[in-house]
């Protein structure tokens, strides 16, 4: 059953898939904590806040907003999508150089993210499961 991308169904679907495989994840090397502001979103009001927490080692991805992020990225819905589900980066480096993704903090720490990102067999696993359950 496939979910629209950051609903709530979405959400808790992808949860349960990274809990899958929690003891097999190769574990995140940087610490970044992420607010995201979802702009567009096709149903709700028309914007999401999640964020994306990496400081215990694991990719935490939630509905709200953490108190202390180290940014906070802005962008259209679907950009996100094509980021973080498609994980197409070059779509997400055209949105950025065409100011669709707007960052306030420390850049850095975004630009860490893509290097810092395990890129192994669990978490392609973990990436192609996430894709199939998003309508």
């Amino acid at each position: 059953m496939t979910s629209p991308f950051l609903s709530d169904e979405w959400m808790s679907a992808a949860k349960a898939i990274r809990e899958k495989y929690a003891d097999q994840a190769t574990k995140v090397t940087s610490s970044i904590r992420m607010n995201q502001v979802i702009t567009d979103v096709p149903f709700g009001d028309g914007t999401i806040k999640c964020f994306l927490d990496t400081s215990s080692g694991d990719v935490t991805m939630e509905l709200g907003e953490l108190d202390t992020p180290d940014l906070t990225l802005t962008t259209d819905y679907e950009t996100a999508r094509q980021v973080f589900v498609e994980q197409n980066q070059a779509a997400g480096m055209q949105a950025f150089m065409a100011g669709k993704i707007k960052v306030q903090g420390d850049m850095m720490k975004m630009m860490a993210m893509q290097t810092s990102m395990p890129q192994d067999e669990v978490a392609k696993k973990i990436a192609a499961e996430i894709k199939d359950i998003t309508g």
